[in-house]
């Protein structure tokens, strides 16, 4: 469901002169449907730059990313923009989100923009704000006004409420206490079964060992300094 073929990306420092700074080379990665791959490497491996990549945030230098039979590298933005509408989901620890809109309504949004009707959307963002301890009397207000731990459990929810074939997680389980985190790992697990492809990054070793199947190294992937051994 993800390939990721000979992927390179370049950083360019507009404020030092131009300088081009390789920072990916020769990355390759599948993630199957049903198979969680866990990102793992030292800190400024490329983890996250990764996993901006084959979002569409970030654009390669080289290489390809295939996303079901789309290859992002190559697509046009409304392609990524229905990829990620219906196939493509990405679950991180900030919210964003326009400021007054109901958190009923910011989890459903998933569902709505592809035509789910609002009383079943509703329905099903209600399930999951009640399992991730949102209590119903904050879902109607703006999540913009909770606490950092709460805006990160409706952000899981909005990640969670449309069955992505895909999903890209970063860092889901950060400073979530114990019961919230049992909750997410269940939903990866459901998702899993379903066949969902995930690909996510877990700094918690208990929650990456629960959850995933198998892990790539990101270091391996990092230019080598010219003159440095093969």
């Amino acid at each position: 469901m993800i390939r990721v073929s000979n992927l390179s990306k370049n950083f360019t420092l507009h404020n030092q002169g131009g300088t081009v700074l390789p920072v990916m080379r020769g990355a390759d990665l599948t993630v199957m449907p049903g198979e969680c791959v866990g990102l793992i490497g030292a800190s400024g491996a490329g983890k996250s730059t990764l996993m901006r990549m084959i979002w569409g945030n970030y654009l390669a230098a080289s290489g390809s990313i295939m996303v079901g039979d789309l290859d992002v590298v190559q697509a046009e933005p409304r392609q990524i923009i229905a990829l990620r509408r219906a196939t493509l989901g990405y679950v991180s620890q900030f919210l964003r989100v326009v400021p007054r809109v109901p958190t009923l309504d910011v989890v459903a949004e998933p569902l709505l923009v592809l035509g789910t009707p609002q009383d079943q959307a509703r329905a099903r963002a209600a399930d999951l704000l009640s399992r991730l301890n949102i209590p119903e009397r904050l879902w109607s207000l703006s999540p913009t006004t909770f606490s950092g731990g709460e805006q990160q459990r409706v952000n899981i929810a909005r990640g969670f409420a449309h069955p992505y074939p895909a999903l890209l997680l970063d860092e889901p389980t950060a400073s979530l206490d114990a019961a919230n985190r049992a909750v997410v790992l269940s939903l990866i697990q459901e998702a899993k079964a379903r066949g969902a492809a995930i690909l996510g990054i877990f700094h918690d070793e208990a929650a990456r060992a629960q959850v995933c199947d198998r892990f790539v190294d990101v270091g391996s992937f990092t230019p080598k300094p010219q003159g440095a051994a093969a």
